[in-house]
């Protein structure tokens, strides 16, 4: 296999590799999920910001008309009285009260205060902040994963660029040969060996050839565009052609090998890992808030009273504050459970994925070992057909052939090039098909 392929290599092609470094930096994507990380990173700042005293300044002002009043005849009650012991004491100590009718609304009322808050003992917050934690890491996970995607996806348009430009080699090859062909044709029509209906044909048979070269130079402006969109680039970017691919073919290791590498390579794998993480994280939280109060210390301080005079109106109040929450039809209890059955659903998921990742390399694999197979037949077809021509072609030119004989022989040469070059870089995308599964 090595003396009939060439050389085997191992080794990323260096144009490739730059090209996918180049598109990890630029795609558009990725520059999302890091702004979604910068994001996450924020979340962790705000959770611990959660730590520190509130302090916060609310003054308020209140003008009111209407609305309910206390109304108290304490002046109806207590004026006969006192009107009874100014007689008898024959002064005026106790003097006239009015009845209380009293708006309950504070009109022309102030309160400007600063308000102050500091948490003693709060386990929402230290789990919160190991929650955002874990949340972060999830962020990196799905990076991951898309760079991981990112590198797959470069990997193929590249190949399929590369096989749209050995189409369009292979079909200017056989362009060459029916020109010449064709005016071989003409000198025969010229010199009444052949009848015209000869001519017509190769003329035809040329110009069926031109519509296929017209045909791959879309497929490869196609491909040209979609692996710049990838690297985010200008679509019609030149592109760096790595030919020597097509010369050699890659190391392939055991299937033993792949599979192993997959359940430690998968990015699939970090991901679930990580959501384990989360609902773990989400459930030391609501465990702690269930069965745990939280504690607080704060203060207020300012002015408050009618009219805006600050005159007589400073106040300073201290609190302690206890918040514990003991029923509320199991809320809490139910929200529990439903996080477990989370981490259960994601127990479940993990199985199915190394059961699906398993298949996925085997299946690899084998279409991998399936197309190094094919190439060897392919190789003795372009031999055989190369000779068919090279001899149909001579009797032709000796006059012992007709004409529908080397075209059919040329027909099939040309069949038997682009199939041995598109296996060839199929092995290659079969090649990164199979790294992408192995998680390499």
């Amino acid at each position: 296999m090595l003396s009939f392929f060439g050389q085997k290599v191992d080794a990323q092609s260096n144009i490739l590799q730059t090209y996918i470094n180049q598109g990890l930096e630029s795609n558009l994507s990725l520059k999302q999920e890091n702004l979604e990380l910068q994001k996450a990173l924020k979340s962790i700042d705000i959770a611990k910001s959660n730590l520190f005293p509130k302090i916060s300044f609310s003054p308020t002002y209140s003008l009111a008309a209407g609305g309910r009043r206390l109304e108290f005849p304490i002046g109806d009650l207590l004026n006969p009285v006192y009107s009874t012991l100014n007689k008898l004491t024959n002064t005026n100590n106790f003097p006239q009260v009015e009845n209380v009718n009293q708006q309950l609304a504070p009109n022309n009322f102030h309160d400007t205060k600063f308000a102050v808050q500091y948490p003693i003992f709060n386990p929402d917050i230290k789990n919160n902040i190991a929650l955002q934690k874990e949340i972060l890491q999830s962020e990196y996970a799905k990076k991951r994963f898309l760079e991981y995607e990112l590198r797959h996806n470069i990997e193929h348009a590249y190949y399929q660029y590369l096989q749209s430009l050995e189409a369009i080699k292979i079909y200017g090859n056989s362009k060459s040969v029916l020109q010449d062909l064709n005016v071989l044709n003409q000198k025969l029509l010229a010199n009444h060996v052949i009848l015209k209906d000869v001519v017509l044909t190769s003329e035809y048979e040329l110009e069926k050839l031109e519509q296929q070269i017209i045909e791959a130079k879309k497929n490869n402006d196609l491909a040209k565009a979609y692996f710049n969109f990838l690297i985010n680039r200008s679509l019609e970017e030149p592109i760096l052609a790595d030919t020597s691919l097509i010369q050699s073919l890659p190391i392939v290791s055991d299937l033993g090998f792949y599979s192993q590498a997959s359940f430690s390579n998968r990015p699939e794998f970090d991901q679930i890992n990580s959501g384990k993480r989360i609902n773990q994280s989400l459930l030391n939280l609501q465990e702690k808030n269930a069965k745990l109060p939280q504690v607080f210390i704060g203060a207020n301080t300012g002015f408050q009273g009618f009219g805006y005079s600050f005159s007589n109106q400073a106040y300073l109040v201290a609190q302690l504050g206890l918040t514990w929450d003991l029923f509320h039809g199991y809320e809490k209890k139910h929200k529990i459970e439903q996080t477990k059955i989370s981490t259960e659903i994601l127990n479940v998921k993990l199985e199915e994925v190394k059961s699906q990742m398993q298949l996925q390399v085997v299946q690899k694999y084998k279409e991998l070992q399936a197309s190094i197979s094919n190439l060897t037949s392919a190789k003795g077809g372009i031999e055989k057909t190369q000779k068919i021509f090279d001899l149909v072609s001579s009797r032709y030119k000796n006059g012992n052939a007709i004409f529908m004989e080397v075209s059919k022989a040329q027909n099939d040469l040309l069949i038997a090039q682009l199939t041995e070059s598109l296996i060839k870089y199929d092995i290659w995308v079969k090649y990164a098909d199979l790294k992408k599964v192995s998680g390499i």
